[in-house]
């Protein structure tokens, strides 16, 4: 067990079903569905209130264009739970190898995947089975061959050791109990000279009752690290050179949207404004 009170395994148990029921009910914010389970804040109660559908809303508020989007299956961009666009920064060409850590309905890897060419191949990664199964009858949809997707968890990745030339993840490293095994896993998959590409949410110090919440670890938020430990573990796993890119630090404005949504569980706008007003400036 965990300071949080429950297991690693219990955690990842958690994820799995709340993405096999997201994906047939995707919600207003990144990572998934309306949580059961209330945080509670300075005696503040968030309820479990339905949110209201956005499907396809997200990926254009995390970070896609249009031309991004176009020319994918329509069920990919609707059923993306990221919090960017990994290749929005990520050099990739033809011909090479890109690996997507929780690849989900499959955005991501179709977008690699027109990148790469005829020439190249991407390897996307999951451990819901419900998210395979929908990313491969995309990628289907999409006449895309070059992509296959493969059922696994981040922490011991069913790939071979230096075989990517890339490897990108949006909005998942943050759902893993084990961080520097997931670190370590993206070092021994990487060729000599590979880069990784990763979008994801980070936070300092966030109230306790947050940490301790399962339904804050599905939501995204329990989980995070704060990006100077981010940075570190990569490095501490024998990555080189790394760097942020791009940071947005949300407001209160904007995290009392994102919990009322639904990535909390906060219904009431009251105890979506309480937790936003607690948690601002640390996510």
């Amino acid at each position: 067990m965990g300071e949080q009170g429950f297991s690693g395994q219990e955690i990842k148990e958690a994820v799995r079903s709340r993405y096999a029921k997201a994906i047939e009910q995707p919600s207003t914010g990144c990572c998934g569905s309306t949580p059961a389970q209330p945080v509670q804040i300075e005696g503040s109660c968030c309820g479990t209130a339905t949110p209201p559908s956005m499907k396809g809303r997200m990926a254009g508020l995390a970070g896609y264009g249009e031309a991004d989007l176009e020319s994918l299956p329509a069920d990919a961009v609707q059923n993306s739970f990221g919090c960017g666009n990994p290749l929005a920064f990520a050099g990739v060409v033809t011909g090479e190898t890109v690996l997507d850590i929780g690849s989900g309905a499959g955005i991501d890897c179709l977008s690699a995947a027109e990148r790469v060419g005829p020439a190249g191949r991407v390897i996307g990664l999951d451990m819901t089975p419900e998210m395979i199964g929908r990313a491969r009858r995309n990628a289907s949809e999409a006449s895309v061959s070059n992509v296959e997707f493969r059922l696994g968890e981040a922490e011991k990745m069913p790939v071979e050791d230096a075989s990517v030339d890339w490897v990108i993840s949006n909005c998942v490293i943050n759902l893993s109990p084990d961080k520097p095994a997931v670190f370590r896993e993206i070092a021994r998959l990487l060729r000599p000279g590979g880069c990784i590409s990763i979008s994801d949410i980070v936070a300092e110090a966030l109230p306790t009752p947050i940490q301790r919440s399962r339904d804050a670890w599905t939501g995204c938020l329990a989980g995070a690290i704060g990006g100077p430990a981010y940075v570190q573990g990569l490095e501490a796993a024998g990555l080189r050179g790394v760097r942020v890119n791009s940071r947005i630090v949300y407001e209160v404005s904007q995290l009392a949207g994102l919990f009322a949504s639904s990535s909390c569980g906060c219904g009431p706008a009251g105890d979506a404004d309480a937790l936003a007003r607690v948690a601002a400036g640390k996510i």
